[in-house]
């Protein structure tokens, strides 16, 4: 494989803080910490089924709290939680191993108005999304095995990455899990543009502080 020019890269780039939060009171809290700092939120969605934690998986309320949104759905079933919630976000991003008729999610998120990206674990390779890679708007490599703050960075994902990118000039191509000032540089060298960030940067003591390290990585 033809190796990729980071220098190349005529993208945007963004740092996104991720939350997990069990409660609406933990959610506010993780909102008002970051909501200054940044442009976007994911918000991380689990089941308890998918993955084996839980997280925003209630009626929950953004407070008015002007940003963009992404939902990181790791749920089993997320054409329910589309149908209940999808007003909520911007972007939506379903994991490829997920239950769902892709053509059929691409078009109802589409209908509605947002973004659509889909997910690929750690197992799943590039070549899983080939069918749908044309009708989508990012793609979410996970640099982690889903589901906790902390988990260890799988630096083998970056050849993932790379290969995406070759193939796909203009995608907005995300990477979530372990992203950290040790690692995001590694990530972006491979054609990542969107960098999500959990537990180094909610759980910073100083968030400026880590947005603006990983900000200065990726330059």
């Amino acid at each position: 494989m033809n190796s990729f020019d980071v220098r190349t890269m005529t993208i945007g780039k963004e740092i996104i803080p991720a939350i997990i939060a069990k409660t609406q009171k933990e959610l506010d809290e993780r909102l008002l910490k970051v909501k200054d700092y940044v442009n976007t939120v994911q918000l991380d969605v689990m089941d308890d089924i998918f993955v084996p934690n839980t997280s925003l998986f209630f009626d929950f309320d953004l407070k008015g709290i002007d940003l963009s949104y992404e939902a990181h759905l790791m749920v089993q079933k997320p054409e329910e939680w589309i149908k209940n919630y999808a007003d909520k976000v911007d972007t939506i991003l379903v994991h490829y191993e997920s239950s769902y008729d892709a053509k059929q999610i691409i078009q109802t998120v589409k209908d509605l108005g947002k973004r659509i990206g889909f997910v690929l674990n750690p197992e799943t390779p590039a070549s899983k999304l080939d069918p749908v890679i044309e009708k989508i708007d990012q793609v979410l490599v996970m640099t982690v095995n889903p589901g906790f703050y902390g988990s260890p960075f799988l630096a083998e994902m970056t050849e993932k990455i790379q290969t995406l990118r070759l193939k796909n000039p203009d995608l907005d191509i995300e990477v979530d899990g372990g992203i950290t000032d040790k690692t995001i540089r590694k990530v972006y060298e491979a054609g990542a543009n969107l960098f999500v960030s959990g537990s180094y940067i909610v759980k910073s003591d100083d968030v400026q502080r880590a947005i603006d390290s990983l900000e200065n990585l990726t330059k």
